[in-house]
């Protein structure tokens, strides 16, 4: 109950605050380009969903961006409520880690060019780390870890093509190290002539996203031991933006899924994320 009335205090205090456009907003799974104006906030709350052969993981967690100029983000996100299951580890969001740990990326975008009317390409590198918040996972130690990825793309008005890769590399702990993760995404976005409206309208707009991820080999007691997953995922997503507000959601398949013994095959992923602008002055 205490946690439940810090989170309505806070979310009605930034109710308070100056209104923004939601314009910095991309797909729910795969990376993206898009980054916050000078001086813009977002929280973003994230719920995740992953079934398998009688067996779930699910998780809320939030992530907290400033826009420090038009091109440079910092953001950091956080845990609320995990529950573990049996699944492989993987990486569900590309802009948030899937686990029970504190996650900072540092968003630049290095190229933003105006193509015909309308259009643009741009190009993202993301720099971050993470730091767990547990002392195991998955039975091994978990120790903190590095991250680097990348996004291009374009977008108009009316298609929205974007292609990322991460790299997370994680450190030692008790001679144990989870296996590092190799991350591919690929997003097609189309917005339909009739909501293609003005600005202040509500905007929705429909993709199509696929996340595919290499784990490594973990090492127990300093030997690799246990191959990692790889996996394929491909599947419809939303995004709604109106005025201050986002709201996305989505749900991706396997196409193709190795999963180490001993853990299950997953059947479905879900995701739904609610984003709100602001400014604190």
């Amino acid at each position: 109950m205490n946690k439940t009335a810090f989170w309505i205090c806070l979310v009605g205090a930034l109710l308070g605050g100056r209104e923004v456009g939601a314009s910095g907003h991309g797909p729910v799974f795969g990376a993206a380009t898009p980054t916050l104006g000078r001086g813009g906030w977002s929280i973003d709350q994230a719920y995740t969903f992953r079934g398998g052969d009688d067996d779930t993981q699910q998780m809320f967690k939030t992530m907290v961006s400033f826009g420090v100029t038009e091109d440079l983000q910092l953001s950091a996100s956080f845990p609320i409520a995990m529950s573990d299951g049996h699944l492989a580890p993987a990486r569900m969001m590309s802009a948030m880690s899937s686990d029970r740990e504190l996650e900072g990326l540092v968003a630049y975008r290095f190229q933003r060019r105006p193509i015909g009317i309308g259009g643009r390409r741009e190009s993202t590198v993301y720099v971050g780390g993470t730091a767990p918040l547990e002392s195991r996972r998955n039975g091994l130690g978990g120790g903190p870890s590095f991250e680097l990825g990348a996004a291009t793309g374009y977008a108009s008005r009316a298609h929205y093509v974007w292609v990322g890769g991460a790299y997370q590399q994680f450190t030692e702990r008790r001679d144990d190290r989870l296996g590092a993760s190799k991350l591919v995404t690929a997003v097609y976005g189309y917005r339909p002539p009739a909501l293609r409206t003005e600005t202040g309208k509500p905007d929705l707009r429909f993709f199509v996203e696929a996340t595919a991820e290499d784990r490594g080999m973990t090492r127990v007691s300093g030997t690799e031991t246990a191959r990692g997953a790889r996996t394929l995922f491909v599947g419809p997503t939303s995004l709604l933006l109106h005025k201050a507000v986002a709201v996305e959601g989505g749900v991706l398949f396997p196409v193709y899924q190795r999963v180490p013994d001993g853990s299950v095959q997953e059947r479905v992923r879900v995701a739904v994320n609610v984003a709100y602008f602001f400014w604190l002055k």
